[in-house]
């Protein structure tokens, strides 16, 4: 099925398997992103949702920045936000709900607290509108993808704006080099490649009929996020994701329980990059529930560098995830039951 050109052509009407093929672009967009930012800056903070909060969640583990960063995945801003905050708002359409409301609450006027620097990223929507009416710094990313599409665009506008804050050092050249070196990786993974010398569609198959879990360090946890979020959106699929240490102080015990025979395929993402600690979580782990959990399935994360795995596993998962659709006889590109939710909400 997923080796039938016209078969996937047929259902993949929008060319989803295109867009992930290409991804590496995303990472070498030049926004031209140029603003004047304030000489003090004490926090970051990022109010972004979904695949618009994920990129976020990749630069903040990636990035070694000496001031805090938070993410903020609500309605509400924090009362600590003050003059030194950079508050970054980050809404694909530019018309989440939970985001607009952070915004709001940053520019009111009726507001005691101090306002943050703020800079906005989107491909439109009421958010881009609100930017320019009031004239504030702002990063417009392509339009007509789905968010869960553009963590390239979205990784690198992050990476234009601490760059220009002076906030990270020589990233650009960096992440450039890492995008070059994807786009070689990813040739192995691509539709034309037969299943059986391709790892990706190899994996879905093993996920197919099943829900899967997918486990990651702490390091890598956005990346097993980032696989949640394509199973979910991707192949319509119900997935789970956490991340070791934490993962053995509850969640261990609970493949302990019936049935035996679970409808799961465990998925671990490694990393050479993992504490030596972790790594020994994972082996551990496997040990003690053999027979009580299916066997995991192991993606070790190519690359030497954290950027390099980080980006590898994004694009590893979205393959996998966009044939588990096909293997579900699903267009991976619609989310009509979301857009219905959104309707009913206003």
């Amino acid at each position: 099925m997923i080796d039938d050109l016209k078969y996937i052509h047929q259902k993949d009407a929008q060319d989803a398997l295109g867009i992930a093929e290409k991804q590496w672009q995303q990472y070498k967009h030049n926004f031209q992103f140029s603003w004047e930012p304030p000489k003090s800056i004490h926090e970051v903070v990022v109010a972004g949702m979904g695949g618009s909060g994920l990129a976020a969640k990749a630069y903040k583990s990636i990035s070694e920045l000496d001031i805090p960063f938070d993410i903020i995945q609500d309605y509400d801003l924090p009362d600590r936000v003050d003059d030194n905050t950079l508050l970054i708002c980050s809404s694909y359409s530019g018309n989440t709900e939970e985001t607009l409301s952070v915004f709001e609450q940053a520019v009111s006027e009726d507001s005691n607290q101090p306002q943050p620097t703020i800079v906005v990223i989107a491909s439109g929507g009421k958010l881009l509108d609100r930017a320019r009416e009031m004239q504030l710094p702002h990063i417009q990313l392509p339009s007509g993808y789905q968010p869960r599409f553009t963590f390239g665009y979205q990784y690198r506008a992050l990476a234009e704006i601490f760059g220009q804050a002076s906030l990270i050092d020589e990233e650009l050249p960096l992440l450039e080099e890492a995008s070059n070196w994807l786009k070689d990786q990813m040739t192995d993974w691509v539709a034309t490649v037969p299943s059986v010398k391709n790892p990706a569609k190899q994996l879905a198959k093993e996920v197919m009929g099943r829900s899967p879990v997918v486990y990651a360090s702490s390091m890598l946890f956005p990346a097993a996020y980032k696989w949640k979020i394509s199973f979910n959106e991707n192949a319509k699929n119900v997935a789970w994701c956490n991340q070791l240490p934490e993962f053995n102080h509850n969640e261990f015990l609970g493949w302990t329980s019936h049935p035996v025979d679970k409808p799961y395929t465990v998925i671990d993402l490694r990393s050479s990059l993992d504490n030596p600690r972790i790594r020994k979580r994972f082996e551990i782990t496997d040990r003690l529930l053999s027979g009580q959990r299916p066997m995991a399935q192991v993606v070790e994360a190519e690359g030497d560098t954290l950027l390099k795995q980080m980006l590898w596993l994004v694009a590893y998962g979205d393959f996998v995830s966009l044939y588990l659709a096909l293997l579900n006889g699903l267009n991976p590109t619609p989310v009509d039951l979301i857009e219905k939710f959104k309707v009913a909400m206003k």
